[in-house]
């Protein structure tokens, strides 16, 4: 019998994780059962659970992959010492949430849906709350970096404090979040008319966002 890599291991999970992402993206995590799940990965029952114990695995590891893909945006922002400013690190959230969890996180899936779905669960379910909770601390963490590194080039009074001002600016790019899903003439360009407006005039007149089609407002 031939050796089964760890590479292979990695490519049949993640399989299973992105045909339950296609299913909790339509039918939402209540709606959609491990029969369903199954039938939709295209494998047998045994090896589903090879992988995964239980339904609340399978919800744990794509709520993981959709929360996790905003780390890519502060490795960029943050890069070499730079110092981008609180409304240009919005914009780099709103643009990932955009370009990156909608479409890339996982092929074919508007991964946001599942986000929103993963903050109700946490409610209710003590280990999605755990993991929901660290990394949302994690990237409040990277919010204050900018504000840190913001205040230190003389951009915010000396009395600001850069964990409060990460927390709210966190609170916008998930306020965007939101809207989008909840509000039919929710516009990325137009919200971030509004943060420059709020934050400063440190943007461009117009920021151009590469919208997927299916995202783009009406």
């Amino acid at each position: 019998m031939p050796r089964i890599t760890e590479e292979y291991r990695a490519s049949r999970r993640a399989e299973i994780v992105s045909a339950a992402a296609r299913r909790f993206a339509e039918d939402g995590f209540h709606n959609t059962s491990m029969a369903d799940l199954i039938a939709e990965s295209g494998m047998s029952a045994g090896a589903v659970y090879r992988y995964f114990r239980s339904k609340e695995e399978i919800i744990g590891a794509v709520a993981e992959t959709a929360l996790t893909t905003a780390e890519e945006v502060f490795e960029r922002l943050l890069a070499d010492g730079a110092t981008p400013s609180p409304a240009e690190t919005v914009t780099a959230l709103v643009e990932g949430a955009i370009t990156k969890l909608a479409r890339n996180a996982i092929e074919g899936v508007d991964t946001t849906r599942i986000a929103v779905q993963v903050w109700g669960e946490a409610l209710r379910n003590p280990e999605i709350a755990e993991r929901t909770g660290s990394v949302y601390q994690r990237l409040r963490g990277h919010c204050a970096e900018v504000a840190r590194r913001w205040q230190a080039a003389g951009n915010l009074p000396a009395d600001a404090v850069p964990d409060q001002v990460g927390a709210a600016m966190l609170a916008l790019g998930q306020g965007f979040l939101l809207q989008n899903l909840l509000i039919a003439d929710t516009s990325a360009p137009a919200y971030l008319d509004g943060v420059r407006a709020l934050l400063g005039g440190d943007l461009p007149a117009r920021v151009e966002l590469h919208l997927p089609a299916a995202a783009e407002p009406s």
